[in-house]
């Protein structure tokens, strides 16, 4: 029973020791000159613990925002009630960036890979919409589905990506830069989802008008079919049926 245990421990420690030793790798040199058998080395694991727990340094990657998600989730957000959605967001992402700080010079590295390989930073993006995502319920800020709510969401991905771009790179201690860039995102944010809604305001009749289109069409390619139902089945159809 104890080595069971032990054995399914085993993955859990070999992630968390894959990210360390990836991001003190990638502050040292370029991202894509690192290989899985230098991380390995670094972390003190194998080639089979590494494929075990990831396929990728992509996936190491992801592991490690899936770790800050979950750093920043479980620190709670009870005390944020009273205050505004704004003010709520600024204060989640400030303790996002605190949760990244120990891993600062490997993501400064990590940042400069994906501008160079625009497929990474692709699939990149989806990582960071399902953390923008979160740290949204976070600040209890609802997102509606849709077309609206998908551009809203990579609305605020894209300033998030700009605010790390400052942050990496800013060296007060206080984090001045970093919160002036974090303001100013925000707000630029509410001015672009004030304009999202107004549109989708705009756009609520038409999408009406699709939708009644669209079904017609539909019932009109379907009478034929209907129709021709009925002749098989006696010539007689429902709304001729004779009265009993």
């Amino acid at each position: 029973m104890a080595t069971k245990a032990k054995s399914e421990a085993k993955p859990a420690d070999s992630r968390g020791k894959i990210v360390d030793a990836l991001m003190t790798l990638a502050g040292e040199r370029r991202f894509e000159d690192i290989s899985i058998r230098e991380i390995c080395r670094e972390a003190g694991v194998t080639l089979a613990d590494f494929r075990d727990s990831f396929s990728s340094k992509g996936a190491v990657l992801a592991h490690l925002s899936r770790r800050i998600d979950r750093a920043v989730l479980a620190q709670g957000v009870e005390e944020l009630g009273d205050e505004g959605a704004r003010e709520r967001m600024f204060d989640i992402l400030m303790r996002r960036l605190e949760e990244m700080a120990p891993y600062r010079e490997g993501l400064r590295e990590t940042n400069a890979w994906l501008r160079r390989d625009p497929s990474a930073a692709l699939a990149m993006n989806l990582v960071v919409l399902g953390s923008m995502r979160f740290m949204l319920e976070a600040a209890d800020i609802d997102l509606e589905g849709g077309a609206a709510g998908a551009i809203k969401l990579q609305g605020l991905a894209l300033a998030w990506a700009r605010i790390v771009g400052v942050w990496l790179d800013d060296e007060d201690p206080g984090l001045s830069k970093t919160m002036a860039e974090l303001d100013r995102e925000l707000t630029r944010g509410e001015r672009a989802v004030a304009r999202v809604d107004r549109l989708n305001e705009i756009a609520a009749p038409f999408r009406a008008l699709a939708h009644a289109a669209f079904d017609a069409r539909r019932r009109m390619r379907e009478r034929p079919h209907r129709a021709g139902s009925e002749r098989e089945a006696g010539g007689i159809g429902d709304d001729e049926a004779p009265p009993v």
